[in-house]
């Protein structure tokens, strides 16, 4: 069977390119397919030498540095690659991949990463960090976006079979595309996490400094507790989150991997403040068993366990009592959770604070073997198991 696989496109080696390496190790013949390829030589081994195949996108001026402001080409773009002589398409998407051409006799699985959240759910929070939120250019951005937003509706239904990431992203595929998807949580490399029995008095935050993440509610609360906080991450937003950091929050910008779980092993606790899709890193965290305080919306609320008497909000999840009913079972089947973490339910300096001294008050009735035995349930082993076994089924009912 001739496979190819479609992955959005090449820049960086993040949590998209973790669910493509595997997908790759499980396919190792497949050619790959992608809207432009500028990942830098130090981080392509996981490609395996590779040929990438790319799209007229590669091409155009300016596209390493600008590449998103050719959003509104990408679905031509990705139409043009002729994918006519394969079986079996496999695409990993949060954008355009999924819009590939295929004919009724191809097979096409697409594992989403999330609906583009700029032209659905973060709409509005997305044009208004980038000041389009008013005046004659937002009304011409938005128009381009309700375009985009039907050319994405269309090509979904391309797509024969959906898996997410998450709950969370399957419930956003229902909304969008009113499709149905299989969960399967992406890898994580939890093997190479381990516990380290000493710990320092600090807390620690890990990420990209986008606006969406919020970095800077952060550092803006622990500036005001006076507690110490080590940030590690570098971004546009670094400058704006420096001038909001008082002396006892550090920031160290970008640390390669090794140096990162260094400190990650010693933290106190891991503070994550993003709506996330899925969210790897909190589950890094927990690997090294140390409790998360989170803003308990999203895909977080999928990989942590909130303490039992953490307040409950209508309309959000968490692993024991929110969640859809056949994840709350699968976890439950799995062990017997013990809580990983504390939610907050505002994204607000003042509702993080208050999460930080709940913790302060209950930190010791954490165990730290059972933090790290949670993200078991996300190990790179059990994806390929899980999407291996995914596959082979729809590929045994589509070819007979």
């Amino acid at each position: 069977m001739k496979t190819a696989i479609v992955h959005e496109w090449l820049v960086n080696y993040a949590g998209s390119e973790r669910v493509l390496e595997q997908i790759i190790s499980l396919y190792p013949d497949a050619d790959l397919y992608t809207l432009f390829d500028f990942l830098p030589d130090s981080e392509r081994a996981f490609l395996t030498n590779k040929q990438v195949n790319t799209s007229v996108i590669q091409r155009l001026p300016f596209a390493k540095s600008k590449y998103r402001s050719y959003l509104a080409l990408m679905p031509f773009a990705i139409k043009r690659l002729n994918l006519s002589g394969y079986d079996l398409i496999i695409s990993s998407s949060h954008s355009a991949a999924k819009g590939i051409k295929k004919d009724s006799k191809q097979l096409h699985i697409c594992y989403c990463h999330t609906p583009m959240r700029y032209i659905w759910d973060l709409q509005g929070q997305y044009l208004k960090e980038v000041g389009l939120d008013k005046g004659i250019r937002s009304t011409i951005v938005k128009a381009i976006f309700n375009r985009i937003r039907a050319w994405d509706v269309s090509n979904s239904k391309m797509v024969d079979y959906f898996i997410a990431n998450s709950y969370n992203i399957k419930d956003r595929i229902g909304r969008a595309y009113e499709r149905d998807a299989t969960v399967i949580y992406p890898p994580v490399d939890i093997e190479n996490f381990q516990i380290n029995v000493k710990k320092d008095d600090f807390f620690l935050t890990v990420s990209r400094m986008v606006p969406y993440k919020r970095i800077d509610l952060i550092v803006e609360a622990f500036s005001e507790m006076g507690l110490p906080l080590i940030v590690i991450g570098d971004g546009p937003d670094f400058e704006k989150v420096k001038k909001k950091a008082k002396k006892n929050v550090e920031l160290m910008g970008y640390l390669k991997n090794d140096v990162l779980k260094i400190y990650m092993q010693r933290a106190r606790a891991f503070v994550f403040a993003a709506e996330e899709d899925f969210g790897i890193v909190p589950v890094e965290a927990q690997a090294c068993g140390i409790p998360v305080i989170a803003f308990g919306r999203g895909g977080i609320t999928e990989t942590v366990i909130p303490f039992p008497d953490t307040e409950y909000r209508p309309g959000l999840r968490s692993s024991t009592e929110a969640h859809s009913k056949s994840e709350a079972e699968g976890i439950q089947n799995t062990y017997n959770p013990s809580p990983t973490g504390i939610f907050f339910y505002e994204q607000t300096p003042e509702s993080l604070v208050e999460a930080v001294k709940r913790f302060e008050s209950i930190q010791y009735k954490f165990n730290r073997e059972e933090i790290r035995k949670n993200t078991e349930r996300f190990s790179k082993e059990r994806f390929r198991k899980e999407f291996k076994a995914f596959m082979d089924s729809k590929i045994a009912e589509f070819f007979g």
